[in-house]
């Protein structure tokens, strides 16, 4: 799940508490090229205000045009954009790509309001829920998920929708290194937590959109926790701050924890954590140090993108 999820049922369930009916879009299929995955959302209010996107932009300007002028009055509707030659000449959807969209007209009743609230703690949580349309009479469920399985399925007249927590990103310490990777973190649709203590560098970090905790990370971590879809990387080259991180995020389910550092320091920490910090073997073989790729980077930026290159590598499953 992207960050951008949340901000789709955030702004969902807002308009929704406000007053408005709202229209929830997901992607259920694509065919050829596209840019979004099924699962992809877009909430749209009856005045063209939306957030999330189903593909590149113009699918997007063709559906709130037809909202505006009126047309998806019903409750549900599946709809397909880039079928046929008139479609693909006047959405330019690439490569050829045709997408299934599945359109909700949700009133905003007490049921609803109910409904996007608890996809929203799913989405903040550390559970995995699978939301149930049916597309005959417009019940929609939410249960949880206790199985593999794709994103979408269709059973019938029936839509799942696979719903869990958004890919997050806690950042242990601020540095160069940290504001890259959080910009590039936002960009690639993490959640990002930035958790440093120290009051001077602190005022240092100015990136939009990271919730910045003025606490140790192992602190948050004890506290907060973390669910399976959380990359945890120290990156302040204080031993203060990184260790301790390390310490907490290994006892996490956390998929990627990593520390930066040359091959010298992650052997010096490797002893450190085992003799100070009481980790065993298996701990220590959890945490990638040195961290990211090894594509040569030197610069703070380059550092960045090997980190997270290298999340999204393991993320997926790839091998190096």
């Amino acid at each position: 799940m992207q960050h951008l999820d949340l901000e789709v049922i955030d702004h969902a369930l807002s308009w929704s508490n406000a007053g408005n009916t709202i229209w929830l879009c997901t992607v259920l299929a694509t065919y050829g090229s596209s840019p979004r995955a099924p699962g992809a959302m877009l909430v749209a209010r009856q005045d063209g205000q939306h957030v999330g996107s189903l593909s590149g932009g113009c699918v997007e300007e063709d559906f709130l045009e037809q909202l505006q002028a009126g047309r998806f009055s019903s409750a549900n509707e599946i709809i397909r954009y880039g079928d046929n030659d008139t479609d693909k000449e006047r959405l330019k959807l690439p490569c050829g790509g045709v997408l299934e969209v599945l359109v909700e007209r949700l009133l905003p009743t007490e049921e609803h309001q109910q409904h996007l609230y608890h996809l929203q703690q799913a989405l903040l949580g550390q559970q995995r829920c699978i939301r149930g349309i049916n597309l005959e009479t417009a019940k929609i469920s939410l249960f949880p998920d206790e199985s593999e399985g794709p994103r979408i399925e269709r059973l019938g007249m029936t839509v799942r929708v696979r719903i869990g927590p958004v890919r997050r990103l806690v950042i242990a310490g601020i540095s160069p290194v940290s504001v890259a990777c959080a910009d590039f973190a936002r960009t690639l649709g993490f959640e990002v937590i930035v958790c440093d203590p120290r009051e001077e560098v602190l005022a240092t970090f100015d990136v939009p959109g990271i919730n910045v905790q003025p606490v140790l990370p192992s602190l948050y971590l004890e506290r907060k926790g973390c669910h399976a879809q959380t990359a945890i990387v120290a990156l302040s080259h204080d031993p203060r701050i990184d260790d301790l991180a390390m310490i907490d995020a290994v006892q996490t389910p956390a998929f990627y924890i990593g520390v930066m550092g040359s091959h010298k320091t992650s052997l010096t920490r490797a002893e450190r954590l085992r003799r100070s910090g009481g980790l065993n073997e298996q701990d220590i073989a959890r945490i990638r140090m040195p961290i990211g790729l090894n594509v040569g980077s030197k610069t703070p930026a380059e550092i960045a993108l090997a980190v997270m290159a290298d999340i999204v590598r393991v993320y997926y499953g790839r091998e190096k």
